[in-house]
């Protein structure tokens, strides 16, 4: 499982990487991987205000459909449109190419209160 220590974590198994007042975010390896191949991705409206724990669109796959959240509040100033065309970028791929979008962060420093790639390991160690 591949968990790259420059991000946080949340329990429903996103990432986000903070730059400044920016946020990306996607799903974690372990989520790609749990959910096998992806077949589409529900993005979220560029523009729409979201909290931290709010919805932010859903993920399908050749196995199940599972939402992802939004692990910080702000507000969506990106999406990754090449998803689209190639969702399965989220499977070979998580980390880069496969983030799903970006956010202009309400409160950057609350990423401090999500896990670290020593704590998600950990709790991903505990669900297996």
């Amino acid at each position: 499982m591949n968990v790259p220590a420059d991000l946080r974590y949340t329990d429903q198994h996103e990432w986000i990487r903070v730059e400044g007042d920016t946020g990306t975010m996607g799903i974690t390896d372990f989520a790609q991987h749990a959910l096998s191949d992806v077949t589409y991705v529900e993005l979220p409206e560029v523009d729409r205000e979201f909290a931290k724990g709010d919805e932010l669109g859903a993920i399908e796959s050749c196995k199940a459909a599972a939402s992802f959240y939004a692990p910080l509040g702000g507000k969506v100033v990106e999406v990754n449109e090449s998803l689209d065309d190639e969702p399965g970028v989220i499977n070979t791929d998580p980390y880069g190419a496969g983030w799903v979008c970006k956010l202009a962060l309400s409160d950057a420093s609350e990423a401090g209160k999500l896990m670290d790639a020593k704590a998600y390991e950990a709790f991903c160690g505990d669900e297996n």
